[in-house]
């Protein structure tokens, strides 16, 4: 046999199992750095979002309470406990100085070296109206109310006015509640204005509304003030109001500036004076700031160039071991020789079904040549006989007569029945073995067939009955079944000596019928029985041009039973003689 080569290590490089393995890892290595890349920068970008909102919210507060400490209090004299717990709460130190960096209070204990920006400016009379809307367009932190601070009787009656205002609200169906301003005054939240126009004299909006004398005061004195300025300005006089509204002013522009800056004079008495705040991070650093540096930068792709050198090299060395063995499988196919198992997995299982694949290609080979020597040797028989009888007959030792064409055409009809034999193995071999099946009689079927075998069998000498019990009818091929039956029953008449008896019984279960063709032969040593449907197989060699037989009846009669959806067995003695027994279906499968 040829041995069939192999391209094995001439693949072209392209084709490189290694080298494709190499390549789908390395893509899965660049995606996956790719994507551990974006997942980390998304990390950490909203971690940052998260540190620096915290640490906007942190400072918001942090200027908000001491901007509230500075509106109510003259100095900074007394700051360091609200320091020190708002450090407690943001975990930040916290110093506020003047305006020339003189430390005026500190959250922490040793002396700290100050940044060169303060975080913010510190001052209740300019307040940037975006970090606290309520100071509107005047910049004056609104809890900064100086000489309107009512005094405790002033509250006590305003806030008496306010409850029976509320009450009278109630019983007129409106919800509504009391609030302190931070001058200490009572305001009444729910009403809308026209509602508080519509029940203001019924529930005392009026009195309610009117000032108090400390609030006269001081709405006189910053009244003088601001018209003062007006006058300066060449405007007329105003009126205010306690919301700080002029009334009788031709130009709110001019009056609002005098307002303002009147506002500011009074008020800057009873605020602390303006400082500059710093706040300062863990170690009394300052508070960080994310940026992706030159030096970052080149950290992230060293680093990421070096997990990607590490992941090729992972690749190439598990590629490597990976193809190894595969190396050693192609080496083996063009050896024509096993492969070496060497491991429990798919490779392994792969070199395993190789060597499987390969002992069943050397036996179907031995098989195939096995098949074609006893071909050639069952069809030379019948070819010689033909041939050397023409030849003497030509030659003028056998006369052309009756006895000489009737032993030519025994001849021709034996390799005839072999052609045919050898046609319907390779249609059962090819899965064309075609079935038409009906319904069909067995008992009677087998009654044809030992008619058919009669003279046979009365000419051997051998007793051919039928015995038939019960119900054998089924579904199956009249043709095929009566050739499985007459095969056995033929085989079983060659097989058996004069005086002997062939007997085919037919019964039936629920779901079968049962045909089976006993005879007294010669019968079969157990060592042969498992080769009885080989083809061209005899346990004699010499016997079958006694017989006549071709080898093939019982291989056909094994493939046409299992076209049925049948069992063929065998049971046999040697010297007492052998039981064929087919069991097939009801029912066409």
């Amino acid at each position: 046999m040829a041995r069939k080569r192999f391209p094995g290590r001439h693949f072209p490089r392209r084709r490189s199992l290694v080298l494709r393995l190499s390549a789908v890892s390395l893509l899965i290595a660049l995606g996956s750095i790719a994507a551990t890349a974006w997942l980390a920068v998304q990390t950490t970008t909203r971690a940052i979002q998260q540190e620096q909102g915290q640490a906007l919210s942190d400072d918001a507060t942090i200027y908000t309470e001491l901007l509230g400490f500075a509106a109510v209090n003259h100095t900074w004299d007394q700051a360091g406990p609200k320091l020190r717990a708002l450090a407690g709460e943001t975990g930040r130190r916290i110093v506020v100085t003047t305006v020339d960096r003189r430390v005026l209070a500190d959250s922490g204990g040793s002396p700290v070296t100050l940044p060169v920006k303060a975080s913010a400016s510190v001052d209740p009379l300019h307040v940037d109206p975006v970090l606290m809307p309520g100071a509107g367009t005047s910049g004056i932190d609104p809890r900064a109310v100086g000489p309107f601070r009512l005094s405790p009787r002033e509250h006590e009656d305003l806030a008496a006015l306010a409850r029976k205002a509320v009450l009278c609200l109630g019983d007129m169906g409106l919800r509504s509640e009391v609030q302190d301003s931070p001058s200490g005054r009572p305001q009444i939240s729910a009403p809308d204005p026209v509602t508080a126009r519509y029940f203001a004299a019924k529930c005392g909006f009026y009195e309610l509304a009117d000032p108090t004398p400390t609030e006269q005061t001081a709405l006189t004195s910053l009244n003088d003030a601001v018209n003062t300025c007006l006058q300066r300005r060449g405007s007329g006089e105003v009126k205010l109001t306690l919301d700080f509204e002029a009334l009788g002013a031709p130009d709110q522009g001019p009056a609002g500036a005098c307002i303002d800056t009147s506002r500011r004079e009074q008020l800057a008495p009873y605020v602390a004076p303006a400082a500059l705040l710093f706040t300062l991070g863990p170690g009394d650093s300052p508070v960080p700031t994310f940026t992706l540096s030159r030096e970052n930068l080149t950290r992230i792709l060293a680093v990421t160039g070096g997990v990607l050198a590490l992941a090729v090299a992972i690749t190439v060395l598990v590629s490597t071991r990976l193809s190894r063995p595969l190396r050693a499988l192609t080496e083996a196919a063009e050896q024509d020789r096993p492969a070496p198992v060497k491991s429990r997995d798919e490779v392994g299982y792969l070199a395993t079904a190789f060597n499987d694949l390969t002992a069943r290609r050397e036996r179907i080979e031995e098989q195939r040549k096995a098949m074609v020597s006893d071909i050639a040797h069952e069809l030379r028989n019948p070819l010689n006989v033909i041939r050397g009888r023409l030849e003497a007959a030509e030659d003028g030792h056998l006369p052309f007569d009756h006895a000489l064409s009737a032993s030519l055409l025994e001849e021709t009809v034996l390799l005839q029945h072999i052609v045919e034999d050898l046609q319907d193995l390779a249609a059962a071999d090819a899965g064309h073995l075609r079935l038409y099946p009906e319904p069909v009689d067995a008992a009677e079927l087998a009654g044809q067939v030992a008619a058919a075998h009669a003279d046979r069998a009365a000419a051997a000498g051998v007793t051919l009955s039928v015995e038939a019990t019960g119900e054998a009818r089924l579904t199956a091929d009249p043709v095929r079944l009566r050739q499985v039956m007459g095969n056995l029953v033929g085989n079983a008449i060659r097989h058996t000596p004069a005086g002997g008896r062939v007997t085919i019984h037919v019964s039936s279960t629920v779901d079968s019928v049962v045909l089976a063709v006993a005879d007294t032969g010669t019968g079969i040593a157990p060592e042969h029985l498992p080769h009885v449907f080989d083809r061209f197989w005899r346990a004699e060699k010499s016997r079958s041009r006694q017989t006549g037989g071709s080898g093939l009846g019982l291989a056909i009669v094994r493939h046409l039973v299992q076209a049925h959806g049948g069992t063929i067995d065998v049971e046999s003695e040697v010297d007492t003689g052998s039981t064929f027994t087919v069991r097939l279906p009801r029912a066409n499968p």
